[in-house]
């Protein structure tokens, strides 16, 4: 996929969000992490630093792809679940 087809795709992205988060991250434990992976993993850029040291994630435009859960080394500080029935990202085509 080209750079030109991503942007094209994602223009056509419909993000329906349900009130509660699919993906919740323990700020407790973020403060000991030092690397960061999910901030810098994350394609939509979802992830914020906090100046007290932890994570705030902001799934309402979360693409679903499970980078987060997957480069993340401190045990629990992400859970992740797909969103409830109806809900997320969808793609239409154009």
């Amino acid at each position: 996929m080209t750079l030109g087809n991503f942007l094209e795709t994602m223009e056509t992205a419909e993000f329906r969000v349900h009130p509660e988060a699919h993906i919740v991250v323990d700020g407790a434990i973020c403060a000991d992490c030092t690397t960061r992976e999910c901030v810098v993993a994350c394609p939509a850029n979802l992830f914020v630093p906090t100046s007290a040291g932890g994570i705030v994630f902001n799934y309402e435009q979360c693409f679903e792809c499970g980078t987060c859960y997957l480069v993340c080394t401190q045990a629990g500080a992400i859970t992740w679940n797909y969103p409830a029935g109806g809900h997320g990202v969808v793609f239409h085509r154009t």
